[in-house]
């Protein structure tokens, strides 16, 4: 039996799970690979596991032993700490530290200027990324949206250049084929100056998706034992839909894709030991049963999967601040809001799609920038009081007494800039608001979009690194 011992919580904290909870849905994922097996659909894949004894039925389903589990959970890395491309360590992945990105796969974006529904470009990832990097309340980098404009062929590495380009900070990348992450690995040694820079101080780390739980792909596959044979951070996530490809009860759910997950552990310590392996905790999405679309801001699937990854110890990969909404609108704010509460109350240690919107199909820029203020007020929300002397404040109550006027003591200057100041959200008395126009918070969210996009540029890649990054696409547009 695995040793469940979570760190201790120094924040407020929301729990679903009861330990016993957590022991018996372990146990149900056990029995699910032990019992049923998991297809696996690679010749290298399959080759390791027959190796490691993995007893293997119907040509490829692998049933894997519990001490291959515990040993492989054991050896996989509890910590990860990625760097942005100055090489300063800036996300560990440890414990209960919390950061924010945005997502990467929405193929449509609300233009700026029109407010309308279009097709995403190129130009709007380089935005997008460039946005992301002024918030600074954002922590990591997707790509924001899908580029519609450009050979599909080449979507991966045209969209890690434009991330490498317009921001410092860490990424999430996402690839449609094996090959584009070979090339967007190298460019990322390229920044960081070889392969044994890049590993010792990883700016990047691959989302794979899988197929299903119990249907785990070629393509999974293959981008899974490559980043492992290098020692580069991965996730490896395969996705129940509630009631279509699993059960559709929360908790058949969890055990089914964590027993997905497991695989993905394993075959990483079987290519390398210590390989660094980025877990969901068993990601299920609810489904919309009138309309069968995936809802991302459904209360059912939050914090039991940040739950089961605490309860395992490795680093985790959430998911908040996303909306079903088409808009920036009421809907889309409040949840956002209440998704972002829960992930961050729950310790997700990457909370990626932030100012998603229609359910996974829109991407906007004043929702990012909305977001990036809600993040803030959260993070002021859950910072823990100061105790002392000073804060007490009982010698300045002394002085002042029942009848004092505190605001222009030196006591009330030299603290009150510690307390939350939106630069969006509106605290004016009504009369300034109606002498600014009356704004929404999306028109404000708009302006301060574009205040951004006009004024930061960040450090900009050596001339020589961009060059090798060309190269590299290059040498793609002719494969």
């Amino acid at each position: 039996m695995l040793h469940f011992n979570p760190p201790m919580f120094k924040l407020p904290f929301f729990r679903k799970l009861s330990d016993a909870q957590i022991q018996q849905i372990h146990a149900a994922s056990l029995e699910i690979v032990e019992r049923f097996g998991l297809y696996v659909h690679d010749d290298d894949a399959l080759a390791l596991l027959k190796k490691a004894n993995v007893p293997i039925t119907d040509g490829n389903c692998a049933h894997l032993p519990v001490a291959l589990i515990e040993w492989a959970y054991k050896l996989a890395p509890k910590s990860i700490t990625l760097y942005n491309r100055l090489g300063q360590p800036v996300m560990p992945l440890e414990g209960y530290n919390v950061f924010y990105g945005p997502g990467s796969d929405c193929p449509n974006v609300i233009d700026l200027d029109s407010g309308e529904l279009r097709l995403a470009t190129l130009k709007d990832v380089a935005d997008g990324v460039r946005l992301c990097d002024a918030l600074k309340n954002i922590d990591f980098i997707m790509s924001f949206c899908l580029a519609g404009d450009v050979d599909q062929n080449l979507l991966g590495q045209l969209q890690m250049r434009e991330i490498l380009i317009n921001s410092i900070k860490p990424s999430i990348f996402v690839t449609t084929d094996f090959s584009s992450v070979e090339d967007i690995i190298t460019m990322a040694e390229i920044v960081m100056g070889g392969e044994e820079a890049l590993r010792q101080k990883p700016i990047t780390a691959c989302y794979i998706n899988v197929t299903g739980p119990l249907r785990h792909n070629q393509e999974a596959l293959q981008k899974l034992l490559y980043l492992a044979k290098k020692g580069l951070p991965t996730t490896y996530v395969p996705v129940v839909l509630r009631g279509l490809n699993g059960p559709v009860t929360p908790a058949g759910a969890l055990a089914l894709s964590i027993a997905g997950e497991m695989l993905g552990v394993v075959l990483a310590q079987l290519v390398r030991e210590g390989a660094p392996v980025i877990v969901s905790g068993g990601t299920n999405d609810t489904v919309d049963m009138r309309t069968l679309v995936g809802s991302y801001a459904a209360p059912e699937n939050r914090v039991m999967f940040m739950e089961m990854a605490h309860a395992y110890g490795l680093p985790i990969f959430g998911l908040g601040g996303g909306s079903d909404s088409k808009l920036p609108d009421e809907q889309a704010a409040a949840e956002a809001a209440l998704t972002l509460l829960a992930e961050t109350l729950s310790g997700a240690h990457l909370i990626h799609d932030v100012g998603y919107l229609g359910s996974g199909m829109v991407a906007s820029y004043e929702q990012m920038v909305i977001c990036n203020d809600i993040i803030q007020w959260i993070k002021r929300f859950t910072q823990p009081i100061e105790v002392n002397d000073d804060t007490l404040g009982l010698d300045l109550i002394a002085e002042y007494g029942a009848d004092g006027q505190y605001l222009h003591s030196e006591h009330t200057t030299g603290h009150f800039r510690q307390d939350w100041y939106s630069q969006l959200f509106d605290r004016q008395h009504i009369s300034g608001w109606e002498e600014a126009g009356k704004t929404t918070l999306r028109q404000r969210a708009i302006v301060q979009t574009r205040k951004l996009l006009e004024k930061h540029h960040p450090e900009p890649l050596p001339a020589d690194v961009l060059k090798g990054i060309d190269q590299v696409i290059e040498r793609a547009r002719q494969r």
